[in-house]
């Protein structure tokens, strides 16, 4: 989360717009430190029910898209962080609860720009989780995926590691002010 947001940082100070920005007709502070919210917490300020419940009722997604995520990174960029371990599903669980992923979000405006989680590196316990995930698919009369052996016979050997993926397409589009990502791309969808 910090260099991540360093790095924003710097390329706002690189490209001049200082410690404000303008994106979907709010000012938006870069200067630190950003919001970090669990989403526990973000289910309590933003939602009408639990993350538990949420989950319960196979609402979880439908709940984020539409209830909170339009809400987070309005006034400064947002980290959304600690997802239910159910949501996490090639991140490591975090050792002091295991009920939640080391998982997190970066919100500007409303838009997700970045996912990233420490790998989960524990063959067992990724395989677990797929069969799990396959269980749930039968229990909804949804075709089983196929049990990525190939990737599970290496997992073991990967060192602990973590990534990001920064959505660079949409970090352009937060700091041109543009409604749509279409106007930021190469090629859009349907010119492919």
């Amino acid at each position: 989360m910090e260099e991540c947001e360093e790095l924003i940082r710097f390329i706002a100070r690189a490209i001049g717009t200082g410690r404000t920005i303008q994106f979907r007709k709010s000012e938006m502070d870069l200067s630190s430190p950003w919001e970090r919210i669990s989403v526990k917490e973000a289910f309590q300020r933003y939602s009408h029910t639990t993350v538990t419940e949420a989950l319960e009722k196979d609402l979880f997604d439908e709940i984020m898209v539409q209830d909170i995520e339009p809400k987070l990174g309005l006034r400064k960029p947002t980290f959304i962080y600690d997802y239910p371990a159910q949501r996490g599903a090639l991140a490591r669980l975090k050792q002091e609860d295991p009920t939640v992923a080391e998982r997190f979000e970066l919100y500007m405006g409303g838009l997700e720009l970045a996912n990233g989680f420490s790998e989960l590196v524990d063959s067992e316990e990724q395989r677990k989780r797929f069969l799990m995930e396959n269980e749930d698919r039968q229990a909804r009369d949804k075709p089983s995926y196929s049990m990525p052996d190939r990737f599970l016979a290496e997992l073991d050997d990967v060192p602990p590691c973590a990534g990001i993926a920064l959505g660079v397409d949409r970090l352009v589009m937060v700091f041109l002010d543009v409604k749509t990502i279409d106007e930021v791309v190469a090629f859009t969808p349907e010119e492919l």
